[in-house]
């Protein structure tokens, strides 16, 4: 993420490194947790992915990302929230 601009490279990447900490941490959280508050902190942590989804298709709109990376980088994270998903339903 070196193309970022230098008066926008602190504050996107602050915020894409929030999301992607966000992710892990309520998993963790809430593993420790009744189903029903699991459930809940996965929620978060889904809500967290998609951010950092929205986040990823801004910054390869505004050309700081090429449609290569955001692509792979899409997949591993829609990935990632379909299992949550899946998992969250067995909860």
């Amino acid at each position: 993420m070196s193309e970022f601009h230098k008066d926008e490279k602190f504050g996107l990447k602050s915020q894409l490194s929030r999301c992607s900490i966000s992710i892990p941490s309520n998993i963790a959280e809430g593993s420790s947790r009744t189903d029903k508050s699991f459930s809940y902190f996965l929620d978060i942590s889904l809500g967290s992915s998609f951010e950092l989804e929205t986040q990823l298709i801004i910054d390869c709109n505004r050309n700081y990302i090429t449609k290569e990376q955001l692509t792979k980088i899409e997949a591993k994270i829609q990935e990632f929230q379909k299992m949550t998903m899946g998992f969250q339903n067995k909860l």
